[in-house]
């Protein structure tokens, strides 16, 4: 079974393009932060190329921009080809079959959302049981 499931934000601008055949594509990196901190009690991120295409390509060229935060699920993918000076190169890459954008726009134009100015928002109300509330249950009448 080949199945990833990631969460990261956008390391830069999708790049839009489309096929000979007219088929439409986006490629772009997407940083996620690994799970522990390293010694110097940092989390370091790692740079993932994710291709989508189709409709999901449109969604992605249509919608998403560097720093948005998106979950994407999908395969992993390797390939490898002959670099012009003759040396062959291996790439990596998330096929992706479904990218969700994740948090609001006001996390991705700077920071978490701001309470208004008038003053915290109380918790809502949760209603304490009373005994009035429950029933009374014979043990005899339970199926286990």
């Amino acid at each position: 079974m080949n199945k990833v499931i990631l969460i990261g934000n956008l390391a830069n601008d999708p790049e839009a393009r489309t096929t000979q055949s007219g088929i439409s594509q986006s490629t772009f990196r997407i940083a996620v932060q690994r799970r522990f901190a390293n010694a110097q009690g940092v989390r370091e991120a790692d740079f993932l190329t994710v291709v989508a295409w189709r409709q999901t390509a449109d969604f992605c060229n249509r919608y998403l921009s560097k720093g948005r935060k998106v979950a994407v699920e999908g395969s992993i993918q390797t390939r490898s080809y002959d670099a012009q000076d003759g040396s062959k190169r291996y790439v990596t890459e998330i096929i992706a079959d479904n990218i969700e954008a994740v948090g609001s726009r006001s996390e991705e134009a700077g920071g978490a959302a701001r309470p208004r100015d008038n003053g915290p928002t109380p918790p809502p109300a949760v209603p304490t049981p009373s005994a009035n509330d429950f029933t009374e249950v014979d043990d005899d009448e339970l199926p286990f």
